[in-house]
């Protein structure tokens, strides 16, 4: 199976007080959809379920997932078929009207509903059993895409031109991306990472995976939760993005440059140091944010 091998280019942002710069890891440009840490996450999945000659991909995922579009799209580009587990039962009826869900369907994805009760049950052996006796054999992507393979994709988001920097960026889900990203560092970097979802519970998934202790997770950045923004956060995105010319998305890649730059402002990085933030895509889901903040009367991304 013929994988492309993407590269992505740095694209300097600005500099700031003390001599501290700024630069973005252009990930969302790899391919229009299965872009950024997606597909780094799906590479050497999809070379080991071609190992296995397994021909279905079988993931999990909610309402707006760039994971499930991510698959979806794939599983077309690599000759899979695919099935999306998706979290919330009344959302069978509203496959129209949700941008993602109907690029999915559109692509080929197989979608089974599945309750939030359920949903929770996915890594179940009942569950599993379950699928397979539905779909026949598959083989199982984490909900996010996280396991090991993930991560070893993960690793190639740094490149040896990005040995000058001093701090690597980079939003946090499920922690798959920054744990790979933190095994590729050299002895004089850091990774900071921006968990989209509240709480401390991904320190744990990430020390799964990580090799060195050189990060650190800032928590104060997710407004309110995963899929949550305020108007804030859309009128810093807009800003960014008429300024520089580069669109950010609200769930991941907003959240973060939102951070890095309120923590510029507020003292936090050293003098003279070189950030590299990584957008990590998920531009798709911007229709659907669009929808929901139509239907709330808030300003919209533009």
């Amino acid at each position: 199976m013929m994988l492309l091998n993407f590269t992505s280019e740095n694209q300097f942002v600005a500099k700031f007080k003390d001599g501290i710069e700024v630069f973005i890891k252009r990930e969302d440009l790899i391919h229009p959809v299965i872009s950024g840490n997606k597909y780094r996450k799906l590479k050497y999945n999809l070379i080991e379920a071609r190992r296995q000659d397994q021909h279905q991909l079988l993931t999990y995922g909610g309402a707006f997932s760039n994971h499930i579009a991510a698959v979806a799209a794939a599983g077309t580009q690599f000759n899979f078929k695919t099935i999306g587990i998706i979290r919330g039962e009344e959302l069978e009826h509203k496959i129209a009207t949700n941008p993602t869900l109907s690029f999915a369907q559109n692509s080929g994805m197989q979608l089974k509903f599945v309750t939030r009760d359920d949903f929770r049950r996915k890594n179940d052996a009942d569950f599993r059993a379950g699928l397979q006796q539905e779909f026949g054999d598959f083989y199982n992507i984490p909900e996010g895409g996280t396991n090991t393979l993930a991560v070893k994709g993960c690793t190639e988001i740094l490149t040896e031109g990005d040995d000058s920097f001093d701090v690597v960026c980079c939003s946090v889900g499920t922690g798959g991306t920054i744990s790979g990203l933190i095994n590729a560092l050299l002895p004089h970097q850091s990774v900071l990472g921006f968990p989209a979802l509240k709480g401390d519970f991904l320190s744990e998934e990430i020390c799964k995976f990580a090799k060195s202790n050189q990060w650190v997770l800032n928590t104060d950045y997710h407004f309110g939760g995963y899929g949550k923004v305020t108007p804030d956060l859309i009128e810093f995105m807009n800003g960014f993005k008429a300024q520089h010319h580069l669109q950010l998305d609200p769930i991941y890649t907003g959240k973060m440059l939102f951070g890095i730059y309120d923590l510029i402002d507020k003292g936090y990085f050293k003098r003279s140091t070189k950030i590299l933030a990584i957008h990590t895509g998920g531009l798709q889901g911007i229709e659907g944010m669009n929808l929901k903040l139509k239907q709330q009367n808030k300003p919209l991304i533009v």
